[in-house]
């Protein structure tokens, strides 16, 4: 079964690990880095995005459509990364999940 993980960073995370030095912050980015690795035979696909603020946003319906910089909504919560992985079941994906050792919200969805 395919799912996609979405990796959502809060404010409180984002803040922690600005507030981080650069050894504290290798580590954790060594941590994620461990992680992809010892899952990579049920990871397919996986990326890093751009901060929200790089998003455009095109809203349509109602006339033409409106695009704009920035984000969908403004919130304390963004999708930072995603994988895509292929495990046996919604039980496999839980367990990987388990271990994440970023962000402090994965949303699973799966791939139809």
């Amino acid at each position: 079964m395919k799912y996609v993980l979405l990796f959502v960073e809060t404010e409180e995370f984002a803040k922690r690990l600005e507030a981080m030095g650069e050894l504290e912050r290798e580590a954790a980015y060594e941590a994620v880095g461990r992680w992809f690795a010892e899952n990579s035979n049920k990871i397919t696909h996986h990326a890093h995005l751009s901060p929200a603020h790089s998003a455009t946003t095109v809203r349509l319906g109602g006339g033409d459509p409106v695009v704009t910089d920035g984000p969908f909504v403004e919130g304390k919560e963004v999708v930072s990364g995603y994988a895509e992985v292929e495990v046996a079941d919604l039980d496999e994906a839980l367990k990987m999940v388990r271990s994440w050792p970023a962000c402090p919200v994965v949303e699973i969805r799966p791939v139809s």
